[in-house]
C-alpha cells in the first residue's frame, strides 16, 4: 500500500472522495471502524464505512485500500457491497470515539477527543497511533488547551462509552448536505443518535429530520424536552412537521401544538385537517407570495433566498390581500424564467401566468403527479373554491409520497458500481 504520509487525522478524512484504480469516484468516507483492545495496545484500523451511489454505507476493509491522504482514497475496486452492519467488537471513531473523555497519564489532565492520527505499521496493518485532545473552556469564552499525544499515554478510551457531547463529531461532519448528515446519523448507535441530535440547533436538527426515517423522527423528537420539540416543529416546512406530529401519540401533539407559535401552529394543524395522499396534505403553506404592485426586482430577490427550496424558487404566486394562506384571489404565477427577461423595474402584475390551471386541496397523488407532467411544473398552486391561495405543492413532496416508505434506506440503481 503506498500513502503519501506517514501519518493521517481522521477528521481530515470525513467526506472525502473513494476512487477505484481507474480514477471513477464510487463513494465518500463516512467514518472509519477500529477494534479497540485491552490494556495501552493501539486499535488496529479495520476499514472505512463508505457510502457509495444511492446512499448505501458499505465496509471497505484496509487491505483493500492502496493509497489513502487527506485528499482522497484510492481502493482496489473489489468491495463487498452488501450494507454496513456495525458488529459489537467495532467501534466507529467519528460516531463513537469523537467528544469521549480521556485523561493524560502524565500530568493527569482530561480532555475531550477532538480527533485521532492513524498510521501504517511495517507489517501493513494501519493502527490509531495518537490522540487529540483539548481541556475544557477557560474563562472569558477562551478555548482549553490542546494536546497531542500518544494512544498509551491516555486513559480511558478503551473503556466503554459514557455521555459524549458532539461538538467535535459535528465539527467533522459541519460541511454535510442535511440528507447526508441524516444517513450518518440513522447509521448511528442509538445512545449517540441522541447526544448527536441535541447537539445540533434547532435550525439544523429541523433540517436533518426532514430527511430521515419517520421512525428516527419520532425516536429524536421524543428525546428532547417539549419545549424544545416544538421549537424544532416550528423550524421545519409545515408540511414536514404536519407529517411528523400525525405520527405522534394524539396526547403528545396537543402538547407540541399547543407549545408552537400559534401562526406556525395554525397552518401544521390546517395541513394536518386534509386527507392523506392529497395535494392538501402534502402543500407547503410559504410559497413566495407577493401582490400585483410589486417589481421584479422584488421577486428576484425573494427567490434568491438560500434556504428556499429549488422548487419553491422557480415561481412567485401573485394574490390580492392578504397574502398569508388562505390569501386573496390567486391572479396568477410569475415563472422564474420570465422574471429573469423583464426590467427589474417591472410589475409582477405584468408578467403573471393567469393561464396556468390550479389544484383543489383534494387533488390525489395521482391527480398532481397528471398536472405537474403534463405543464411540466416542479410546483403548482392549491386552491380553495373561492381561488384563495392555500398553498403550493412541489415535485418532491410529490416525490415523497410516491416512492416506498422506506426509500431512504434502500439503494438506488446506481448502488452497484463496485462489484464483490
Amino acid at each position: 500500500m503506498s500513502t503519501t504520509q506517514n501519518r493521517v487525522f481522521a477528521a481530515r478524512l470525513a467526506g472525502l472522495p473513494v476512487f477505484d484504480p481507474a480514477g471513477d469516484q464510487v463513494g465518500k468516507v463516512r467514518d472509519i471502524v477500529v477494534a479497540l483492545r485491552t490494556g495501552r495496545q493501539q486499535p488496529r484500523v479495520l476499514g472505512l464505512v463508505v457510502e457509495v451511489f444511492g446512499r448505501r454505507s458499505v465496509f471497505v476493509p484496509m487491505t483493500r485500500v492502496t493509497h489513502v491522504d487527506s485528499g482522497q482514497i484510492i481502493t482496489t475496486g473489489v468491495v463487498n457491497m452488501r450494507r454496513f452492519e456495525q458488529r459489537s467488537t467495532e467501534t466507529l471513531v467519528f460516531g463513537q470515539m469523537f467528544d469521549r473523555k480521556a485523561t493524560i497519564r502524565e500530568n493527569g489532565v482530561v480532555g475531550t477527543v477532538y480527533d485521532l492520527a492513524m498510521e501504517q505499521a511495517r507489517n501493513r496493518d494501519w493502527y490509531l497511533s495518537r490522540v487529540a485532545l483539548q481541556e475544557g473552556s477557560k474563562r472569558f469564552g477562551r478555548r482549553g488547551q490542546t494536546h497531542v499525544v500518544e494512544w498509551d499515554e491516555v486513559d480511558g478510551l478503551a473503556l466503554p462509552e459514557e455521555s459524549q457531547g458532539a461538538t467535535h463529531l459535528l465539527a467533522a461532519l459541519e460541511e454535510m448536505r442535511p440528507a447526508d448528515l441524516a444517513h450518518v446519523i440513522h447509521d448511528l448507535p442509538a445512545k449517540r443518535r441522541r447526544e448527536v441530535a441535541s447537539a445540533l440547533n434547532d435550525e439544523r436538527l429541523a433540517d436533518v429530520l426532514e430527511e430521515l426515517p419517520e421512525e428516527d423522527q419520532v425516536e429524536i423528537l421524543g428525546n428532547l424536552d417539549d419545549e424544545r420539540a416544538a421549537d424544532v416543529l416550528e423550524e421545519m416546512s409545515p408540511d414536514d412537521a404536519a407529517d411528523l406530529i400525525a405520527e405522534l401519540p394524539a396526547e403528545t401533539a396537543e402538547v407540541l401544538l399547543a407549545l408552537m407559535e400559534p401562526d406556525e401552529a395554525k397552518s401544521v394543524r390546517q395541513l394536518m385537517s386534509y386527507a392523506e395522499r392529497t395535494a392538501g396534505a402534502m402543500m407547503t403553506t410559504e410559497p413566495v407570495i407577493l401582490p400585483p404592485g410589486a417589481t421584479v426586482a422584488d421577486a428576484l430577490a425573494h427567490v434568491r433566498n438560500a434556504e428556499l427550496p429549488p422548487a419553491l424558487a422557480a415561481m412567485v404566486y401573485v394574490c390580492r390581500a392578504p397574502y398569508e394562506p388562505p390569501t386573496g384571489r390567486l391572479l396568477g404565477v410569475a415563472h422564474i424564467q420570465r422574471l429573469l427577461r423583464e426590467p427589474p423595474s417591472g410589475l409582477v402584475g405584468g408578467v403573471v401566468d393567469s393561464d396556468l390551471e390550479t389544484l383543489p386541496a383534494t387533488a390525489t397523488l395521482e391527480d398532481v403527479a397528471r398536472h405537474l407532467a403534463t405543464y411540466n411544473l416542479v410546483a403548482a398552486p392549491v386552491t380553495d373554491e373561492d381561488g384563495r391561495l392555500l398553498g403550493a405543492v412541489t415535485v418532491d413532496d410529490l416525490l415523497d409520497h410516491l416512492l416506498p416508505e422506506n426509500w431512504r434506506e434502500r439503494p438506488s440503481a446506481r448502488g452497484g458500481v463496485l462489484d464483490g
